[in-house]
Order: C-alpha cells, then sequence, then structure tokens
C-alpha cells in the first residue's frame, strides 16, 4: 500500500493541530460532563479498553463512562442493556463519550479520521484482507460511521474500511468530518438495530452461523490472551 504526502506526514500534523484546538474548545463541556459522570454513575469517570491501533499495536483507549458496574449473584456483570442508564444514553447519542479519545489522537494512538478502533475479540475474527484495516492509524470518525455507523453490517463496515485504508486524501478526510458532524447533530445509527449497544464482531458471526462455537471459544482465548499480555 503506498500512501501519498499527505497520509505519510501532513493527517499527522493535523491530527494534532486538531486534537489540541478542540481540547482546548471542549474544555469547559468535557468538565462539566466528568462532574455529571461522576455524579451519576461514581468513579472512575473515564472508562479505558484496550483496542488495536496501528500496526494491531494495543493501546488503552479513553471515554466517558456509560454504564453502571451493576453485577449479578455470582459477581458477574449484568448485560449492557441493564447497565446502560438514560444518562449513558444522552452521552452516547450526542458522542460526548467519545471527547477523551482526542487526547488519543495527541499521544498518536489515534487519527482524526481512520478504521474506527474496534476490540481485540473483533480483530482475532477477522479475515487477513479485513485486518489490513490496521495498517493505519484508527480514527475518532471513519467512512463506516458516515456511512451507517453502527446500523450497517459488519462485511460492509469492515469493506468501507479497507476502502478508506487504499485512498487517504485531505478532502475525503475533511468530507467525512462535515458529515460527521451531520449525522452527531441527526443522533442516527448510534447502535445496531434492535440492540442497546453495538454487537460483537464474533457474537455477530457465531449468530449467523458463519462460525461454529468450538471457533468462536477458540478465538475468544486468544483475544483474553493478548489482553492480559497488554494489561
Amino acid at each position: 500500500m503506498r500512501q501519498g504526502i499527505y497520509a505519510r506526514c501532513i493527517k499527522r500534523e493535523l491530527d494534532v493541530l486538531i486534537s489540541v484546538t478542540a481540547l482546548v474548545l471542549s474544555g469547559p463541556l468535557m468538565i462539566w460532563t466528568a462532574w455529571q459522570v461522576h455524579k451519576k454513575l461514581g468513579s472512575p469517570v473515564l472508562f479505558t479498553q484496550l483496542r488495536p491501533g496501528k500496526g494491531e499495536k494495543i493501546f488503552k483507549m479513553y471515554k466517558f463512562r456509560t454504564m453502571t458496574d451493576e453485577r449479578d449473584a455470582q459477581g458477574n456483570l449484568l448485560p449492557d442493556e441493564m447497565r446502560l442508564t438514560e444518562f449513558g444514553k444522552f452521552l452516547r447519542n450526542t458522542s460526548l463519550d467519545e471527547l477523551p479519545e482526542l487526547f488519543n489522537i495527541l499521544k498518536g494512538d489515534m487519527s482524526i479520521v481512520g478504521p474506527r478502533p474496534q476490540l481485540v475479540r473483533d480483530m482475532v475474527f477477522m479475515t487477513k484482507a479485513q485486518r489490513r484495516r490496521h495498517r493505519v492509524a484508527q480514527g475518532l470518525t471513519g467512512l463506516a460511521q458516515v456511512n451507517g455507523r453502527n446500523n450497517i453490517s459488519w462485511e460492509d463496515k469492515l469493506a468501507y474500511d479497507q476502502q478508506y485504508v487504499k485512498n487517504i486524501t485531505f478532502l475525503g478526510d475533511l468530507k467525512i468530518i462535515f458529515r460527521t458532524v451531520f449525522q452527531v447533530l441527526k443522533k442516527e445509527d448510534i447502535n445496531t438495530e434492535g440492540m442497546a449497544t453495538a454487537e460483537d464482531f464474533g457474537d455477530y458471526l457465531l449468530r449467523t452461523g458463519q462460525i461454529d462455537r468450538r471457533t468462536y471459544e477458540r478465538k475468544q482465548r486468544i483475544a483474553r490472551k493478548i489482553c492480559a499480555e497488554n494489561e
């Protein structure tokens, strides 16, 4: 994959400039959001999760918490739909929960535009071709996000990611940013239809009969091992 000068040099410089500007402008909003999260959901205010980045290097992605830590009698976390509060839904619908990712961009873990960083347990189920999405820095927003976000199939989502990686341009990124702003204002396609949160790739493959239970469990073990090695 050959990249132009924009993708190799200018894109990173713009990421730093935009993330610093956005952090300064959104500072008061982030402080208010952190206060509200602490007030309504308690500590910690930030939710961190391991995600594969460029070159499949694992990094910690930052978000504001949107769920409680409620557990059942055996100590297991309750399903997402039971832990996602109305305030948490508000944060997700307005994308305020993603503001801390600006720090990931500033650090170089992410980019403003690129394939969205998926879970480690999603990555292990991807084909070799689909994993090419990790040849570039993962983004705060991306081509898949402005073409359906979480309400399109995993196949389409990963196809959009591969399409983006093959053709990274300044005008293309600018178009995605403007379309993202419009989509956030419309509050569309936040979750997979009929589900409280987006469905994991492995769960989707198992549900649709594309893999068997044995393969599913083996891949999940691989994902847990990768996470344990990067904690």
